[in-house]
């Protein structure tokens, strides 16, 4: 059970560093201080329920797909948090793709590196002892 909320801490970190970024780097999308929690928690739970779904899709039409479920996932993230909360829009096609970049990458790299920061600091709290 710790595990798992864990790994939603750091799903809910990694997007929101991948959110956040975005947000920072484009011009076209915007996200105010008040929604941006909001907009994690919707961007999140979304693409938690997306991906698995387009994944089963992707496997069994064309398992070459796969890779690009990630990203159709965080697109479609995207498309539901702005429908969802006022507070957040991204405006232009071009936007729409930077913005997906963006956040898979980011949230990926987030993903990656949060693991490691909680486990040095759990492993340097045992060694304490």
């Amino acid at each position: 059970m710790i595990r798992l909320l864990i790994n939603v801490g750091i799903t809910l970190l990694a997007n929101a560093v991948g959110l956040g970024v975005a947000a920072y780097l484009l011009d076209d999308m915007t996200v105010t201080a008040s929604a941006f929690l909001i907009a994690v928690v919707i961007f999140t739970v979304v693409y938690a329920l997306a991906q698995p779904m387009l994944t089963q899709m992707a496997i069994s039409a064309a398992p070459a797909l796969r890779g690009g479920v990630a990203l159709v996932a965080t697109l479609l993230g995207l498309i539901i948090t702005t429908l969802l909360t006022d507070e957040m829009s991204i405006t232009g096609i071009e936007t729409w793709i930077a913005a997906t970049v963006i956040v898979w990458l980011a949230s990926l790299v987030g993903a990656l590196l949060l693991p490691l920061v909680f486990l040095r600091n759990r492993r340097d709290d045992r060694a304490r002892r």
